[in-house]
């Protein structure tokens, strides 16, 4: 018999809140967490107050919950290195490294903007 599984979403938007949502409804998952949330995830997870946009915090966070996997939603997270820092600390993650997002916006010629949760990733086309 598999352990039922303690999850976190990292995020604040419509994205983040079907997440939470398909995780609540899954037989296989005990509890679910999420950072920062909004009122509607608030509805199928419980809410902590972190900076997505700090890999270290969002780490500690995982491990204080002692969450078997971290899912990361919004674009700006991942290139700040969440997924690097919750993978470094031992925690498995749904999310791409943060390398691995700017290489994909050389290949596609995309300037990366990371100036904070509300702001859009992709800041424009790189001029060639």
């Amino acid at each position: 018999m598999t352990t039922p599984l303690k999850t976190l979403v990292i995020g604040n938007g419509g994205r983040e809140h079907a997440l939470a949502r398909a995780l609540s409804l899954d037989p296989a998952v005990a509890e679910v967490h999420a950072a920062p949330g909004n009122p509607g995830i608030a509805d199928v997870a419980a809410l902590h107050d972190v900076d997505p946009l700090d890999p270290a915090a969002v780490a500690g966070l995982a491990q204080r919950l002692a969450v078997d996997l971290v899912v990361v939603g919004p674009e700006a997270p991942l290139v700040a290195g969440v997924a690097d820092a919750v993978r470094e600390a031992g925690i498995a993650c749904f999310g791409p490294s943060g390398a691995a997002v700017a290489d994909l916006a050389v290949s596609l010629g995309v300037d990366l903007v990371v100036v904070g949760p509300e702001a859009p990733l992709v800041a424009g086309v790189a001029d060639a």
